[in-house]
């Protein structure tokens, strides 16, 4: 289900991003060092902004790489699982919402939702995350475009001309950050929460790949989804008594 390159994506994502925002609140509100040293001598801010760069970097490429696998990957990478395009979407996400947010029974029983991938609205929840990332890029390199000497940041020199300086486009910067903040609190109570309703190995999926579905609920349920599963057709039973060429 998740692929290798999925997974290697969506740890180095949240070690960079937990990077990012520790070190952006020491950048927004830096430390009064006090001592008698010289200033050269004292360089713990600017190990926050060099890691805070690294990380960023590491953020970028990142996220160019997911965009790519968005194409080349398999089905539940692919963009067809985010971006709300169909009836059938939309009607997922409703169900969704009414189980995960509503928490509606049906008939005095906690109903269940099968989802192999994602489901129609955690998709859409990282559609939106992918473009608060890009507002994340073009924010954060905008600002670092004036006393970069590379060229790579300089392209978004533009950025703060077009939110009316750099002011403003950190205050940009930094309430996106609290976004993330958010969505992180949201995404692993939820994991952790499907986990133990569905007992579908939600976790350990990032790690190995794999969830684990019964057939018969598979079966029951995979027309509900925006992409409608498909297990695999099984092979016919070999005749021994045929020869083979």
């Amino acid at each position: 289900m998740w692929e290798m390159p999925v997974r290697f994506y969506h740890w180095l994502n949240a070690a960079v991003i937990i990077a990012l925002i520790v070190t952006g609140f020491f950048i927004a509100n830096p430390l009064a060092i006090m001592s008698n040293k010289e200033a050269s001598h004292q360089y713990t801010m600017g190990w926050f902004r060099y890691i805070h760069f690294i990380a960023a970097y590491l953020f970028f490429f990142n996220f160019i790489f997911r965009l790519y696998w968005g194409f080349v990957g398999n089905k539940y990478a692919n963009w067809r699982q985010f971006i709300p395009i169909s009836k059938r979407f939309f009607k997922e996400m409703w169900t969704v919402f009414k189980i995960d947010i509503l928490m509606l029974k049906k008939n005095g029983q906690q109903q269940d939702h099968l989802s192999v991938g994602h489901n129609a609205m955690a998709g859409f929840i990282y559609f939106l995350t992918f473009l608060m990332f890009l507002v994340q890029c073009l924010t954060g390199f905008g600002l670092y475009a004036g006393t970069s000497s590379w060229w790579l940041p300089k392209l978004f020199a533009w950025v703060p001309a077009m939110f009316g300086g750099d002011i403003f486009t950190r205050q940009i910067h930094h309430w996106s950050m609290w976004f993330f903040i958010l969505f992180a609190v949201v995404h692993v109570y939820l994991v952790f929460y499907h986990d133990y309703v569905e007992g579908r190995g939600e976790i350990s999926s990032m790690g190995g790949g794999w969830k684990f579905i019964e057939e018969d609920v598979f079966e029951k349920n995979k027309h509900h989804t925006p992409n409608p599963e498909k297990l695999p057709t099984p092979k016919e039973p070999i005749d021994e008594s045929k020869p083979t060429a």
